[in-house]
C-alpha cells in the first residue's frame, strides 16, 4: 500500500452536538399523568372437561381503576380480605381493643420525660457492692399434702395450701452461709428461675413460697453496704410473680367468643377470674411477717382491677400506712420506692398516696440519726460517710415520682418542709436530683442558702454542690446570680483534698463556667483543674472526668481563636499521657474544629495548635492499626489542611503543605490530599508510592489540576514525567492479588492523556507539539506483546487526537488557559506539522494491516481495517481523492476473506448515507456506491 496524504475535516462541534440531542416529544397530561390511577385489565379464561375431544375458552374481560393505597381503606388489601374471614365479633373486639389502645398511650399520663427504673438498675447493681461475705435461705421443697388432693372439699384445699405456707417456715429451707457478691447473685437468678419453672408446672404454690422467701431476704442489712443492690435483685423477682399472676388472671377472661378491652372494668371479668384474684390476694394475707406480706401485695397490685374500680386506690393507703411498721429506716425507704414504682405503673394519676409517703418518710427522717441506727453501724464497722449514700436510689425515685408534673406550689411545699429538718444534707441532695432542673435554677441562691447550712458530717457539702451544679448545665439561673453562683461553688470546690472529689465536683461546673462565662473564667477554672490534678499525678486516675471537661470546653467555644488563646488549655490537654486517650482527646477537638470553623484560616496559633494535635493523632498510627481507624484520622487531618488557607501567598501555603507533609507521611489518604492541593511538590511525593499506573494517573491528574490553577510550566514537568514513566510500565501488574496483563489498563491511561493533551499549549521554547511527538517516541520504543494490537489502537487514538488540534476552535477548553487554537490561529506551518504527524501515524497503522495478511491474523486485520475505516471516516476530509481511495481499500480488505461481521458492515454503509445527506457532506454519496457488500456463500 502506498503511502496516502492526510486532511482533516473541518468540524461544528455545536451544529453536531445539537443534531445528536434526542427529540422533544410534547406530552399531553390529559391522557397520562405519573399521579393519574392505573388502569388494568383483568382477563379471566374458562376450560372444558379436559376429557372432551375439543376443548374452549370464553374470556371476559373487564377495566376497573386500582389505586395501591385506597385499597387499604376500602379493604380490598390482602390483611383486610383476610380479616375479614375472621369471626366478626372478634374482629371487633380486636379492632376496640386496638383504638383503646391508641387512645391510652396517646393520654397517657407518665410520658417519655418520666425516667424509667430500668435506667436507673444497672447503675445501682454496678455502684452499690462488697466484699463480705452474704448470707441467703434457699427453699428446698416439701412433699406434705401432695398426694390425693384432688379428692379433697374446697375448705381442705384452703386448709392444706396454708399448712404448705406454714410449712415453709417450719423447716423447708437452706440456709446458705459466706458467699461471694456473685455467689449471691447467682442464687437470686436460680430463684427467679426456679419460680418461672414452678409456675410453668403449675406448682403456684411453690412459686409463691418462693417470692416469700425472696421478700423476706429484704428485711436482711447485715450487709447494709450491698441493700440497694439486692434490692434491685429481689424486685426483679416480685415483677415476674406479678407479671405472672395477672396473665393467668386475664387468660381466664378470654375466650374464643370474647376478648378483654385493654381499659376493662370489674365487670368485664368472670366470676372464675374474680375467685382466683381473691384467692391470691387471701394467700397473700395470710402471710405472718409483715415485708414479705407487703412486698408479695404490692407485686400484684394491678390485679386489684379484676375486683373492684376503686381496689388499687383503696390498697395504696393502707399499703402505705404498713410501712410505718417497719423499723428500720433504710429498709423503710426502699420499701417506699417500691410502691410508688408500683403506684405510677398501674395509678400515675393517684398523687396523694405518693404525695403521703414522702411526707411520712420526713416524719421518720430523724431515725437516720438515731441511736438504734448508730448502734447498727457500729456492729457492722461502717461510718456514718458510708452508710447516707445507701438512701439516695430511694429517694431520688420516691422524689421523682412525686414531682413529676408537681404544680410548683407542692415542690415550694416539699422543699420549705426538708429546709426544716436538721442534718437534711440528704434530703436536699435528693431534692436537686428529683425536681426539674428550672425549678432548681430559678432558686439557686436558696439552695445555696441551705448547702451552706448543712452539717458536713455525714454528706459532704461538694456531693450537695455537685447536684446543683448538675441542675444549672440544664437551665440557666437568673443573670444576676450567675457570678455570685460560680464564686460560692467554687470556694468549696478548690478546698477539697481529695483528687477524686475534687474532679467529680469541677468537671460538672466545667460547664457552667463555659456557658455563662468568658475565656478569663474557664482559664482560670482549668488553671485550677491543673493544680489539683498534677501533684501524684492524680489525672492518671481521672482521665474520664478530663475527658469530659475538654468535650464541654470545645462544645461551648467555637471559635478556635478563643479556645487557642485559653493560656492553660494546651497544658490542660498535657496531663492526658496515657496514648490511646490522648488520640481519644485530639479526634474530639479535630471533629468540633471541622464541624464549627466556617471558614479558613491561616491564624498562627490556631495552626501550630491544631499541627500538634493532628500530629499527636498521626503518631499513633503503628503496624497494629486498624484501616477504619486510619481512615477516621486521615479524614479528621484532611479535614483540617482543607481549612487551611493564606490566601495569594503561595509561598506560605507551599511552606504549609511542605510541613503538613513530613508531619502525616504515615497516612496515604492525607498524602493524596496533599498532592491534590500542592502540585509544587508531587514530584517529591508521587515517586514515593508502590503502583505504577497509581503514579501515573497522579502524574496525569496533578498536571490536570496544575493546568486548571494556569500554572503551566508545572504542568508541563508532569506530562513529561508521566511520559518518561510509560517505558517502566511492566508486561504484568498485580490486581487484587492476581497478575494480569498490563496493555489494556496502558491504552486506558494513554487516552485519557490524549484528551488533555489536546488543551495544553506549545511551549515557546520548544518545538510544535513537542508533548506529542515525545509520547509518540514512547509508544514506538515500547515492547509491546506479539500478538497485541494495542499499539495500533493507540496509534488510531492519536489520529483522533490530531484531527482534533487542526480544527479552527477546539470542542472544550480551561478558564483563563489559551490552548492552541489560540495560540497558532489556523497557521498553515501548524497545520503542516499537524498533517505531517497523521501521516507518520497513518503509515504505522497500515504497516501493522500488512503484517496481518496471515490465515491466523485475518479476522484481526479485518477488525483493525474496519476501525481504520471508521477513523477515516469521522475525522478525515473524504473530498481528498487518495484519502477517498484508501478508505475504500479498507472497506474492501474488512471484507476480502469473509471475516467481516455483515450486520455491522450494512450499518456502516447505512450511517454513510444518511450521512450523505447532510448540505456539506454529499459528497458521501459517491463514496457509498464504492463500497459494495459481500455476501457469504
Amino acid at each position: 500500500m502506498a503511502v496516502f496524504p492526510w486532511h482533516s475535516r473541518n468540524r461544528n462541534y455545536k451544529a453536531e452536538f445539537a443534531s445528536c440531542r434526542l427529540e422533544a416529544v410534547p406530552l399531553e397530561f390529559g391522557d397520562y399523568h405519573p399521579l393519574k390511577p392505573i388502569t388494568v385489565t383483568e382477563s379471566k379464561t374458562k376450560k372444558v372437561n379436559r376429557k372432551g375431544s375439543t376443548s374452549s375458552t370464553s374470556s371476559s374481560s373487564s377495566s376497573s381503576v386500582v389505586d395501591p393505597l385506597s385499597s387499604v381503606l376500602d379493604g380490598t388489601d390482602p390483611l383486610s380480605m383476610f380479616a375479614a374471614t375472621a369471626d366478626p365479633a372478634a374482629l371487633a373486639a380486636a379492632m376496640d381493643s386496638s383504638r383503646r389502645k391508641r387512645d391510652r398511650d396517646d393520654n397517657s399520663v407518665v410520658g417519655s420525660d418520666f425516667e424509667p427504673w430500668t435506667n436507673k438498675r444497672g447503675e445501682i447493681l454496678a455502684r452499690y457492692t462488697t466484699t463480705e461475705k452474704l448470707s441467703i435461705n434457699l427453699f428446698m421443697g416439701s412433699e406434705k399434702g401432695k398426694a390425693g388432693t384432688a379428692t379433697l372439699a374446697m375448705s381442705e384445699k384452703v386448709r392444706t395450701r396454708l399448712e404448705e405456707l406454714d410449712d415453709f417456715e417450719e423447716g423447708s429451707q437452706k440456709e446458705l452461709l459466706n458467699l461471694t457478691q456473685q455467689d449471691y447473685v447467682n442464687r437470686i437468678e436460680e430463684l427467679n428461675q426456679s419460680l418461672k419453672d414452678a409456675w410453668a408446672s403449675d406448682q403456684k404454690v411453690k412459686a409463691l413460697k418462693i417470692v416469700i422467701q425472696c421478700s423476706k431476704l429484704l428485711s436482711d442489712t447485715s450487709v447494709i453496704q450491698f441493700y440497694p443492690s439486692k434490692f434491685v435483685l429481689i424486685t426483679d423477682i416480685l415483677d415476674t410473680f406479678g407479671k405472672l399472676v395477672y396473665e393467668r388472671i386475664f387468660s381466664m377472661c378470654v375466650d374464643s367468643r370474647s376478648v378483654l378491652p385493654d381499659h376493662f372494668s370489674p365487670e368485664n371479668a368472670n366470676d372464675t377470674a374474680k375467685e382466683t384474684c381473691l384467692n391470691w390476694f387471701f394467700k397473700i394475707a395470710s402471710i405472718r411477717e409483715l415485708i414479705p406480706r407487703f412486698y408479695v401485695e404490692a407485686s400484684i397490685l394491678k390485679c386489684n382491677k379484676f375486683l373492684s374500680k376503686t381496689g388499687i386506690s383503696e390498697c395504696l393507703p393502707r399499703l402505705t400506712c404498713m410501712i410505718r411498721g417497719i423499723g428500720d429506716p433504710l429498709v423503710s425507704v426502699y420499701a417506699r420506692a417500691y410502691l410508688c414504682r408500683v403506684g405510677m405503673e398501674v395509678a400515675p394519676h393517684l398523687k396523694e398516696t405518693l404525695n403521703k409517703n414522702f411526707f411520712d418518710f420526713l416524719l421518720t427522717f430523724k431515725q437516720i440519726h438515731g441511736d438504734t441506727v448508730q448502734n447498727q453501724l457500729v456492729v457492722q464497722g461502717v461510718e456514718l460517710p458510708s452508710y447516707l449514700p445507701l438512701y439516695p436510689p430511694a429517694m431520688d425515685w420516691i422524689f421523682q415520682c412525686i414531682s413529676y408534673h408537681a404544680p410548683e406550689a407542692l415542690l415550694t411545699e416539699m422543699m420549705e418542709r426538708c429546709k426544716k429538718l436538721g442534718n437534711n444534707a440528704l434530703l436536699l441532695n435528693s431534692v436537686m436530683s428529683a425536681f426539674r432542673a428550672e425549678f432548681i435554677a430559678t432558686r439557686s441562691m436558696d439552695f445555696i442558702g441551705m448547702i451552706k447550712e448543712c452539717d458536713e458530717s455525714g454528706f459532704p457539702k461538694h456531693l450537695l454542690f455537685r447536684s446543683l451544679g448538675l441542675n444549672l448545665a440544664l437551665a440557666d439561673p437568673p443573670e444576676s446570680d450567675r457570678l455570685q453562683i460560680l464564686n460560692e461553688a467554687w470556694k468549696v470546690i478548690t478546698k477539697l483534698k481529695n483528687p477524686q472529689d475534687y474532679i467529680n465536683c469541677a468537671e460538672v461546673w466545667v460547664e457552667y463556667t463555659c456557658k455563662h462565662f468568658t475565656k478569663r473564667e474557664v482559664n482560670t477554672v482549668l488553671a485550677d483543674v491543673i493544680k489539683h490534678m498534677t501533684p501524684d499525678r492524680a489525672f492518671e486516675d481521672s482521665y474520664p472526668q478530663l475527658q469530659l471537661i475538654i468535650k464541654k470546653v470545645i462544645a461551648h467555644f467555637h471559635d478556635f481563636s478563643v479556645l487557642f488563646s485559653v493560656e492553660k488549655f494546651l497544658p490542660f490537654l498535657d496531663m492526658f499521657q496515657k496514648e490511646s486517650v490522648r488520640v481519644e482527646v485530639c479526634k474530639c477537638i479535630m471533629d468540633a474544629f471541622i464541624k464549627h470553623q466556617q471558614e479558613p484560616t491561616k491564624d498562627p496559633v490556631i495552626l501550630n495548635a491544631l499541627l500538634h494535635v493532628c500530629k499527636t493523632m498521626h503518631d499513633s498510627v503503628n503496624a497494629l492499626t486498624l484501616e477504619d481507624e486510619k481512615r477516621m484520622l486521615s479524614y479528621l487531618i484532611n479535614g483540617f489542611i482543607k481549612m487551611v488557607s493564606f490566601g495569594r501567598d503561595f509561598e506560605q501555603q507551599l511552606s504549609f503543605y511542605v510541613e503538613s507533609r513530613s508531619m502525616f507521611c504515615n497516612l496515604e489518604p492525607v498524602l493524596v490530599q496533599l498532592i491534590h492541593a500542592c502540585v509544587a511538590y508531587c514530584f517529591i511525593t508521587i515517586p514515593s508510592l508502590a503502583g505504577i499506573f497509581t503514579r501515573l494517573n497522579l502524574y496525569l491528574h496533578s498536571g490536570q489540576v496544575a493546568l486548571a490553577n494556569q500554572c503551566l510550566s508545572q504542568a508541563d514537568a508532569f506530562f513529561k514525567a508521566a511520559i518518561s514513566l510509560v517505558p517502566e510500565v511492566p508486561k504484568m501488574i498485580n490486581i487484587d492479588g492476581k497478575m494480569r496483563p498490563s496493555e489494556s489498563f496502558l491504552l486506558e491511561f494513554l487516552c485519557n492523556f490524549f484528551s488533555t493533551l489536546l488543551i495544553v499549549p506549545d511551549h515557546p521554547e520548544h518545538g510544535v507539539l513537542f508533548l506529542v511527538r515525545e509520547l509518540l517516541n514512547v509508544i514506538q520504543d515500547y515492547t509491546w506483546e506479539d500478538n497485541s494490537d494495542e499499539k495500533i489502537r493507540i496509534y488510531t487514538c492519536v489520529l483522533h487526537l490530531l484531527s482534533a488540534m487542526s480544527q479552527e476552535t477546539y470542542l472544550y477548553h480551561i478558564d483563563k488557559v489559551d490552548s492552541n487554537d489560540s495560540l497558532y490561529g489556523g497557521d498553515s506551518k501548524f497545520l503542516a506539522e499537524n498533517n505531517k504527524l497523521c501521516e507518520t501515524v497513518m503509515a504505522q497503522i497500515l504497516e501493522h494491516l500488512k503484517t496481518l495478511a496471515k490465515d491466523e491474523a485475518l479476522k484481526r486485520q479485518s477488525s483493525l481495517g474496519l476501525s481504520f475505516f471508521n477513523s477515516i471516516l469521522a475525522h478525515g476530509d473524504l473530498r481528498n481523492n487518495k484519502l477517498n481511495q484508501l478508505s475504500v481499500n479498507l472497506w474492501h480488505l474488512a471484507q476480502r476473506h469473509g471475516c467481516a461481521d455483515t450486520r455491522t458492515m450494512v450499518k456502516t454503509l447505512e450511517y454513510i448515507k444518511k450521512q450523505s445527506k447532510q448540505p456539506d457532506m454529499t459528497h458521501l454519496t459517491e463514496l457509498a456506491l464504492r463500497l459494495p457488500l459481500q455476501t457469504r456463500t
